[in-house]
């Protein structure tokens, strides 16, 4: 009698499984259609920076993801969200996946998973997105997909899994370049004063599925990232460009056919820096005055466990080797446009 009694609360719990457990899941798995981007931002980075314990004589291919989405869903989200990477990729190290919870204040980094079975870095956000809320994050990965023969060059593929009200594609050219091309076209162009170019590219009003192509290449000697050569450069006289914001500097400095002030896109995250552009005012600070030989700040590869953070975030800021690895980590951020000048200032003045 017991046993009966057993195998009838065990049938009528699985019974009610049935339909409880798939709700649940439903409600919070993470559909894109349902989370359209006011902007997304892709940066495109040839040798930019290259992670640790990279392979010698082998360029670097960064890419980040910039993007500010609205919970359109109907409903609170608290499940993981999923963002397509080549994850399969050669190379392939996912670096940074971190969130914006504040306007104008560094991104704070979450810990994440990569499914290269399905082509996705997953993570959960620090607390629900409300309805109608808006999430930014950031998703930074290096791969090795750059080819190497005559010239260096690689594709670039995006295909949006939502509407995006604007789209902004951004390549920078590796420092000392040579015989860039870039197809299609970019109708916007300018030039550093350290003599890299920015080709960006601007969409309004993207739909679901649109796919966009891109194909680089570039002549160049060497494997010196674009960091570590800025680096070695003399800064100029921080007294003289005070008070010089990025779009000053574009208005008043040298650029291609289609640069012009007014054409520059603002990027989304923050609402107030120029669109990766801020690798223009490199000279204020260079790594203020890190100059020499010294080596790119420590990464994360993604063969590190999600749940260990990258050592700028693990490191106590009394050592003076950490402190001039955060510097340049700044720096970096600065350079990439995902923090304005005030915030870098501010950041700074802690590491003092």
């Amino acid at each position: 009698m017991l046993k009966k009694k057993f195998l009838a609360i065990f049938v009528i719990t699985s019974f009610l499984a049935s339909f409880i457990i798939p709700s649940a899941s439903a409600e919070t798995a993470f559909q894109p259609e349902k989370f359209p981007y006011t902007d997304m931002q892709i940066q495109i980075m040839p040798e930019f920076d290259y992670p640790e314990n990279w392979p010698k004589d082998t360029p670097s291919l960064l890419i980040g993801q910039y993007g500010t989405f609205t919970n359109k869903s109907g409903a609170d989200f608290d499940g993981k969200i999923e963002i397509e990477v080549p994850a399969n990729d050669n190379g392939f190290q996912a670096y940074l996946i971190a969130e914006f919870p504040e306007d104008n204040k560094p991104e704070v980094q979450r810990p994440f998973d990569v499914d290269k079975d399905k082509g996705v870095i997953t993570w959960k956000p620090s607390k629900p997105i409300k309805k109608d809320e808006s999430y930014r994050f950031v998703v930074e990965y290096y791969t090795s997909t750059v080819e190497v023969k005559d010239d260096r060059s690689f594709t670039f593929e995006y295909s949006n899994p939502a509407e995006i009200g604007t789209f902004d594609v951004i390549f920078y050219s590796p420092m000392d370049a040579k015989e860039i091309s870039l197809e299609p076209k970019a109708p916007n162009n300018t030039k550093s004063e350290y003599g890299e170019e920015l080709f960006y590219y601007q969409y309004k009003d993207v739909k679901i599925g649109e796919n966009y192509k891109y194909s680089f290449s570039y002549q160049k000697d060497g494997y010196k990232s674009t960091l570590e050569a800025i680096n070695e450069k003399q800064p100029p006289n921080d007294e003289n460009h005070t008070g010089v914001s990025a779009t000053d500097q574009i208005k008043g400095g040298s650029g291609g056919s289609g640069s012009s002030g007014s054409d520059i896109p603002l990027i989304g995250i923050g609402g107030a820096i120029v669109i990766g552009i801020a690798i223009i005012i490199a000279g204020l600070f260079v790594y203020l005055g890190l100059k020499g030989k010294s080596q790119s700040a420590p990464k994360t590869s993604s063969s590190k466990s999600a749940n260990n953070p990258p050592k700028k975030q693990q490191v106590k800021k009394e050592s003076k080797s950490i402190n001039i690895d955060d510097k340049k980590e700044l720096r970096k951020k600065l350079l990439t446009g995902k923090i304005d000048q005030e915030t870098y200032d501010e950041e700074m003045k802690k590491l003092i």
